[in-house]
């Protein structure tokens, strides 16, 4: 059988991966993308009840990639404020956007919006540079490195090789498993479900992240409903595993009901608009983050827990640092998969994640711990906090992306 020879594989065609190979085209390396799902998913892929928050230093990365303009404006919803509620207590400590230089916070738009509009930025560089092939259909199965050439297996039997290879292939990533690299878990025991709902309360474009008690609820605030004009949101209700599985089949009325109660009527009457999603709450962080020819990017890289709003603002972060350093090699000559620009590529990773990696288990574990003194302790961390201006400033910049 003959091996095909790139400059780059790139396992995994998710917006990470996606939005990685449409950076390095056009530097005069091939690359290839390996996605296990048949292109036409790729290319008009199904809604899947996830609403990513982007930064402004986000949205400033896809449109370079040419990946913002593919948005249609009526899917951008701006996020104006961030709201953090405890408990049954109507106080709030209110991120809002005057403590940034922007006019919103950042924007929400549909997981499988950015998964379209990074596909055809990616089949647009294809059509113009010719140097990205895609692999669909097909997934990893064995891996080996050197110092001169990955080599991988498909599932399929064929054989690649190339001088770097790029794990973007989740949070659970087979790729970097394979590459025998051993990942911290955390398995929160918990799952989400995600949904888009109508309400009769307008939510004036703030997010709410609700530590209520024995439940967690986030509000995403959406534009209007454009059949109904309605108000709307992408709902997030995380509860223990087995008490959310019931709620994947409730009948849409009594659903309705349940939510509305949840949320303490605070938004009156709610239906549902859309189909409902459950995804297990699980964090993940590599313990390298980089190995000999191999890097990992997006989830694969860092698994943060959704309540930061930064897993796929992490993502475009690290896969825009490694493509810069990978072109910068190819341009002076150097070896693109040099040990130090990996080196570098992973400390400057860290040092973006870590910090608020370690700090997310913290703040989950306060605010969903049910002890009395756990309650006491997170209701005055919010008040001090909402008193606080340099810190919220600090939230605002984070949410915002600033540097």
């Amino acid at each position: 059988m003959t091996v095909m020879d790139y400059d780059i594989l790139i396992s995994g065609a998710g917006p990470a991966g996606l939005c990685l190979a449409r950076a390095l085209s056009g530097s005069g390396l091939s690359i290839a993308l390996i996605e296990p799902q048949p292109e036409p998913a790729l290319q008009d892929p199904a809604f899947d009840g996830r609403e990513i928050a982007l930064t402004q230093h986000s949205a400033q990365l896809l449109r370079r990639l040419g990946v913002w303009e593919r948005f249609d404006p009526a899917d951008l919803s701006p996020l104006r404020d961030a709201r953090v509620l405890n408990g049954a207590s109507p106080f709030a400590m209110v991120i809002g956007h005057q403590l940034s230089r922007h006019a919103e916070l950042g924007w929400l738009v549909s997981n499988h919006l950015i998964r379209r509009a990074a596909y055809a930025a990616v089949a647009e560089a294809r059509s113009t540079h010719g140097d990205i092939t895609l692999i669909t259909g097909d997934s990893v199965n064995g891996v080996h490195t050197d110092r001169d050439l990955a080599q991988v297996r498909l599932a399929s039997g064929r054989e690649l090789r190339a001088r770097l290879l790029v794990a973007a292939d989740s949070r659970f990533s087979a790729t970097r498993r394979a590459m025998g690299i051993a990942a911290d878990l955390h398995d929160f025991g918990r799952s989400m479900l995600v949904c888009v709902m109508t309400h009769d309360a307008p939510h004036d474009h703030a997010a709410w992240e609700w530590f209520d008690h024995g439940q967690t609820l986030a509000l995403l605030p959406m534009n209007p409903d454009p059949a109904s004009g309605e108000h709307r949101s992408s709902v997030v209700l995380t509860l223990p595993s087995q008490e959310i599985d019931p709620m994947l089949t409730q009948p849409a009325a009594d659903f309705n009901r349940a939510m509305a109660e949840r949320f303490h009527q605070r938004l009156g009457a709610m239906q549902l608009l859309s189909t409902r999603h459950v995804y297990p709450l699980v964090a993940v962080y590599p313990r390298q983050l980089v190995a000999t020819r191999f890097a990992c990017v997006g989830d694969a890289a860092v698994g943060m827990h959704p309540v930061t709003a930064h897993g796929f603002n992490f993502g475009l972060l690290g896969l825009d640092n490694l493509a810069g350093l990978v072109r910068a090699a190819h341009a002076s000559g150097r070896d693109i998969a040099n040990p130090a620009d990996l080196a570098r590529y992973e400390q400057t990773h860290r040092r973006a994640t870590r910090p608020l990696y370690l700090a997310t288990q913290f703040i989950t574990r306060l605010y969903t711990d049910e002890t009395p003194p756990a309650r006491l302790l997170r209701s005055a961390a919010l008040r001090l906090g909402e008193r606080f201006t340099p810190f919220k400033r600090a939230v605002a910049a984070s949410l915002t992306g600033a540097h």
